[in-house]
């Protein structure tokens, strides 16, 4: 049996990283019989099929890649979805504008006055995603599949949104103007049930001009963060509407167009602490079958149990997280300083570290939990977190500087420990751990070889033994790093 073991820390906001051989210790008695700082691994207890990792391909990222030289942008390309990359397979790509967009726009200006949608375009795509998806295609590793998710439907179509005097108070202490209670693409509003038919149509169109580019599209999503009135691209669905859309309108044009059987409808697509409510809602013997799976974000917390639950009560539905990241700009934390909640004192060099860490608990919480498909928000954003049409940003796997040249924050090499050794359709294997100050998860993968994921976020260096069919070997644990072993039979 041999093994290695990967562990990445930082210093000073660089991620270093160091490699080890690990031999079983010596198959005396003693050894065998080590029962202290112990984990075990039971590969006869084997869960869900790890399908592979990814990220968005923003309009934003994608006109960030399109700046970089020729060199650049193929080592960015490379460092995402190349063999030595992140091995990144799934992209997620937004349906007309979202945040992470230049401008607002939509595909057909007013379908109003285009009731037939006619004049249906996605030029826009044209000019920077489709190129970059097309680019990644050819560079990938593995296989590409792409989720298409809207963020609002045209806002002709919608209800204008409600701006709660509280919520006007907010905007006026962030100094943003007070938006107006007309139809927009922003706030939030809803679609009028009169025009469920109209976006069903509107979806299709998309979904067909991108399979007619030659990109592989295998997945839609209803709606981008269901609930969420939020001060760019939006709209609002109670779980009653998104069922009644999915049933009568839109199932039944994808099925007219022949899409069904090519593209799984995803349902939800928002956190994890209310996704039960809304699926319960939805996911009925009608519907059942008209959902491949179930998207959610981690904005709110862990809730590792709420998608547990949901996993063992439909085993044979696609379970995705669809988005996440740090809501700061790269290495700034707190309001005035290009994120939400309050002023954080910590180095942008230690909350660097500190996202990378979070990004680590998440992905391993949700694989324990029966997750079989993550992906990331934008593949790479700018130094401030855009450029996005809305205020303030977020940061992000890759950070592009103002000379369009880039560099990996630890988030990166964290991310990578765990999409580059977990191969596409290995199998999450049993475990069981001595303590509460290590997250864990391990996985056997197609060719035999298992892989353990440990991170230790304590400030205090440790290390354990991993035991796996009769073999025992020592692991290092420094403080605060994420540590990746291979075992090869």
């Amino acid at each position: 049996m041999k093994a290695k073991q990967i562990t990445t820390y930082h210093v000073k906001g660089e991620a270093k990283t160091w490699e080890k051989a690990l031999a079983p210790e010596d198959e005396s008695k003693s050894v065998k019989m080590i029962e202290s700082n112990v984990i075990n691994l039971y590969p006869d207890f084997a869960f869900q099929t790890i399908e592979g990792f990814g990220g968005a391909m923003t309009e934003s990222s994608a006109y960030l890649l399109s700046r970089m030289d020729e060199e650049t942008q193929n080592q960015a390309l490379q460092d995402i979805f190349g063999p030595d990359g992140l091995h990144a397979r799934f992209v997620r790509v937004p349906i007309d504008s979202c945040d992470y967009s230049l401008e607002e726009y939509q595909a057909v200006a007013d379908p109003i006055a285009d009731p037939d949608l006619a004049t249906f375009s996605i030029d826009r795509d044209r000019k920077y995603v489709l190129p970059m998806l097309k680019k990644a295609i050819e560079i990938s590793a593995e296989p590409i599949s792409v989720l298409m998710s809207p963020w609002s439907p045209p806002y002709q179509w919608k209800t204008a949104p409600k701006i709660a005097k509280n919520d006007a108070a907010v905007y006026g202490a962030m100094g943003m103007p007070v938006p107006e209670e007309i139809p927009q693409r922003n706030h939030g509003g809803s679609l009028k049930p009169e025009y469920y038919g109209s976006w069903a149509k509107y979806v299709v169109k998309y979904l067909q001009a991108y399979l007619d580019e030659g990109i592989p599209v295998t997945m839609l999503s209803l709606q981008n963060e269901t609930v969420a009135a939020t001060t760019w691209d939006s709209c609002v669905w109670t779980p009653e509407e998104s069922k009644t859309y999915l049933k009568d309108y839109l199932y039944p044009e994808m099925k007219k167009a022949g899409l069904t059987d090519k593209i799984g409808i995803f349902i939800w697509d928002h956190n994890k602490e209310r996704m039960i409510e809304h699926v319960l809602t939805v996911l009925d013997e009608e519907t059942m079958d008209m959902v491949a799976g179930i998207a959610f974000h981690w904005y709110s917390g862990d809730h590792f149990e709420a998608v547990e639950l949901m996993k063992q009560k439909y085993p044979d539905k696609t379970f995705m997280l669809s988005e996440c990241c740090a809501l700061h700009m790269p290495g700034r934390i707190g309001f005035g300083d290009g994120g939400f909640g309050p002023v954080n004192f910590q180095t942008p060099e230690y909350v660097d570290y500190l996202d990378a860490a979070d990004y680590a608990h998440d992905m391993i919480g949700n694989l324990n939990a029966g997750m079989n498909r993550w992906i990331d928000w934008n593949f790479l954003v700018d130094k401030d977190g855009g450029p996005r049409h809305v205020p303030m940003g977020f940061t992000s796997g890759l950070i592009v500087d103002d000379d369009f040249h880039y560099r990996k924050p630890i988030m990166y090499h964290y991310i990578g420990h765990i999409s580059k050794y977990i191969a596409p359709g290995a199998k999450r294997i049993g475990w069981s751990k001595y303590g509460a100050n290590l997250d864990v998860t391990a996985a056997v993968n197609p060719d035999g070889s298992y892989v353990v994921i440990l991170l230790n976020r304590t400030k205090e260096d440790s290390g354990c033994f991993l035991r796996v069919n009769g073999h025992i070997m020592r692991v290092d644990l420094p403080a605060e790093t994420l540590s990746t072993v291979v075992i090869e039979k």
